[in-house]
């Protein structure tokens, strides 16, 4: 019997829960208990959240099985400065061409409706490098719970996705790259709050 298609399905299920925010930090995933109400043994989910710890999503830990990372402010402030290096990047690496811009859903109707992940999916989409887009898609999921936790830390957070959506409609690098790191930065200095919001959800 082949469980390739049974351990595909647990994974879509698990990540969509995972990054829903379904599971506690520190919480501990059994995969029996999370197979059951899939009709799933406990085998296929187990490869399954071997793939969503290789992504950094949730920790393995010897001998203990699996867990939901409790956020440090060491490890989210890391995750912050490579998300914001990698972005950087991906704009030096923009093609000169404007046909190479992302496809019909950019621009956004409304930076009100927008979400960060959005924005630096275009930012990456735009790179000549397809590296850039897989490393931001997954910082994006990584950073999931942490930017729920940014809307009950940070005021005025539309205002900086506005300013950064116009930035990069108008294709002015120079002032994309400063907001980036602006917008990087005002994180890393409220990152106590954030990884305390993010114990708190």
């Amino acid at each position: 019997m082949n469980a390739g298609p049974t351990a595909e399905r647990a994974y879509d299920v698990l990540k969509r829960r995972v990054l829903s925010g379904e599971f506690r930090p520190g919480e501990r995933l059994e995969p029996g208990a999370l197979g059951e109400p899939l009709g799933i043994s406990a085998t296929p989910v187990r490869d399954a959240l071997y793939v969503l710890a290789g992504e950094g999503l949730i920790e393995t830990r010897t001998s203990e099985g699996f867990y939901m990372p409790q956020e440090s402010e060491r490890g989210l402030r890391d995750l912050y400065g490579w998300n914001a290096q990698v972005l950087l990047v991906a704009i030096s690496n923009w093609s000169r061409d404007p046909a190479d811009a992302p496809a019909s859903t950019w621009p956004p109707v409304s930076a009100g409706e927008l979400e960060a992940a959005q924005l630096f999916e275009w930012v990456a989409e735009r790179s000549a490098n397809r590296e850039h887009r897989r490393a931001i898609a997954s910082n994006s999921d990584r950073l999931r719970a942490a930017r729920r936790a940014e809307s009950h830390v940070i005021e005025g957070a539309a205002f900086e996705l506005r300013a950064l959506v116009e930035a990069m409609t108008s294709g002015d690098r120079a002032r994309l790259r400063l907001l980036l790191n602006a917008y990087h930065r005002r994180r890393v200095r409220h990152i106590a709050d954030i990884v305390d919001a993010i114990r708190r959800q």
